[in-house]
């Protein structure tokens, strides 16, 4: 029996505007608003973790595949080369262009060009870990997508691992496993839940750290042995809250530090009385989206 996908009128407007964009701009310069993703919070102990189901949370660029090519989370178009898709369903799929743990600037060199290159990209696939449908649960949304990977028959497409775990215990037993071996954490999908844009507790990730992203405001300046470079970034969290950030740089960070308006993530441990990110510091720019066309 054929599978049936139910669309809102809201996720196929989505759809359409998506697939007009990508007719009618040239290569490189498609942009339509950003797809509407979902977004996770952070799990805490006392989930009832009977509800959800775990995987590895995946180092790599988040993609929305819309059944014809890549969007970025900023609404940009990665050039994919057409045999690395060759195959792929023509249904929208969300997940990861990854290649590998601890490969993240590697791979954002190579999937944010503009001109792709045939032996880089061999490296790289897009592990999908979820199906786009509205008002239908994971779990069917799941052995959906099992389907679609499985007949796809692409050594490109990878279905990403699902599965249950007994408990907190067992739960911190598989993330430090994961990050001992180089992995960056675990993420959580409760079985019942809905595929909705935005945060929500139907997706949790499980880290060692938190972490988080925010857009830097402005440098200060260093002092003593930093004198002449950054000291620390000053940067707004989504909500509009700013703080800084004062630690986590090289020296060549510092020298050549992540301009204003760039986005970075930041690791740090809970919240302070204030409700600001406590021992905030920084990991790395979010470097995801595809470079400008010239």
């Amino acid at each position: 029996m054929p599978h049936v996908f139910i669309w809102s009128a809201r996720a196929i407007a989505l759809a359409v505007s998506f697939i007009c964009l990508s007719s009618v701009l040239l290569p490189g310069v498609a942009r339509a608003q950003p797809p509407a993703i979902t977004l996770a919070n952070v799990y805490h102990q006392g989930v009832d973790l009977r509800h959800y189901w775990v995987s590895e949370k995946l180092d790599g660029v988040r993609a929305f595949w819309d059944g014809e090519q890549f969007w970025s989370r900023g609404g940009h178009v990665y050039q994919a080369p057409d045999w690395f898709t060759e195959g792929f369903p023509d249904h929208p799929l969300d997940g990861e262009l990854w290649s590998g743990r601890e490969q993240f600037a590697q791979l954002s060199g190579v999937v944010r060009k503009q001109q792709p290159v045939d032996r880089e990209w061999r490296q790289v696939r897009f592990h999908a870990f979820d199906l786009p449908l509205e008002n239908t649960l994971f779990e069917v949304r799941y052995q959906r997508l099992t389907s679609l990977v499985s007949a796809a028959g692409s050594r490109y497409l990878v279905l990403v691992n699902q599965h249950p775990v007994a408990s907190h215990e067992a739960l911190m037993a598989q993330l430090e496993q994961t990050v001992t071996a180089g992995g960056e954490g675990l993420m959580l999908k409760r079985k019942a839940g809905l595929y909705q844009a935005g945060r929500s507790d139907d997706l949790l990730k499980v880290t060692a750290f938190d972490d988080a992203e925010a857009i830097v405001v402005a440098h200060l300046p260093g002092k003593g042995k930093y004198q002449g470079m950054m000291g620390a970034l000053e940067v707004e969290l989504e909500n509009g809250r700013r703080f800084r950030i004062g630690t986590g740089f090289s020296d060549a960070d510092r020298r050549d530090p992540p301009r204003p308006g760039a986005t970075v993530t930041f690791r740090y441990r809970g919240y302070t009385a204030t409700g600001l990110p406590r021992f905030a510091s920084y990991l790395r720019v979010r470097n995801d989206e595809p470079e400008p066309a010239d």
